[in-house]
């Protein structure tokens, strides 16, 4: 898997996400990356990035057909990076509230829930959201994106979003970056040990974005 003499990303493929574009982000910084619906990939790979827009209910039903679950349990309880990226991240959750009530992974404790009526200047926001918007440390935070993925991007960096629900954890200190829409302030990007998620797009946000693939790559040097 990967290219030899390269760190090994595994791009864990369930069918939904945009798989080449991580890839292409990932190569771009110099990481060897794979595509792979294979257990033993992601076990073995240096890194395992978790991308995927759609159904949380389907995502989940297809990780157990592939055998996937309890592997990415494993990687997300090794010292191995994880990454989840927008459906990604939300797949880590102990639950998601999308169209009824479905079990995540239970790697992060907490819910997946709805972006619900956003207010904003002119009224009701649409939803999804899909549009630029800005990342910032938690509120009462000095330093919180040091030696993390974020690390070096502005507060207030624009990142690319597309998604209709997002993640609350229980715990408010794995809480990384967060975001608003409107009126409503939600958790778009958290850490928690060896797991970085985040519920925008790195891969289709530019020059932003490709700072978080640069450090993961970083991270895997070091």
């Amino acid at each position: 898997m990967g290219d030899a003499g390269r760190r090994k990303v595994a791009i864990v493929d369930y069918g939904m996400g945009n798989l080449f574009s991580v890839k292409h982000a990932c190569e771009h910084v110099g990481l060897g990356a794979a595509i792979t619906s294979s257990w033993r990939d992601v076990l073995e790979a240096d890194a395992v990035v978790m991308p995927g827009v759609g159904a949380f209910g389907t995502a989940m039903e297809t990780l157990r057909k592939l055998d996937m679950v309890d592997p990415l349990r494993q990687v997300a309880a090794s010292l191995k990076p994880f990454v989840g990226v927008c459906l990604g991240m939300q797949l880590l959750m102990t639950e998601s509230l999308e169209f009824g009530r479905h079990p995540g992974l239970g790697v992060i404790e907490g819910t997946v829930v709805r972006l619900e009526n956003p207010v904003g200047p002119d009224g009701v926001q649409k939803v999804p959201q899909v549009c630029w918007n800005r990342l910032f440390p938690p509120a009462g935070t000095t330093g919180a994106w040091s030696d993390t993925l974020l690390d070096g991007l502005p507060a207030g960096a624009f990142m690319y979003f597309c998604h209709s629900f997002y993640a609350k954890p229980s715990d408010p200190r794995v809480v990384l970056a967060t975001t608003r829409y409107g009126e409503q302030e939600f958790c778009s990007a958290l850490r928690s040990r060896n797991i970085f998620a985040c519920q925008c797009h790195p891969e289709r946000s530019g020059l932003a974005g490709l700072t978080v693939y640069r450090n993961l790559a970083r991270m895997l040097d070091d």
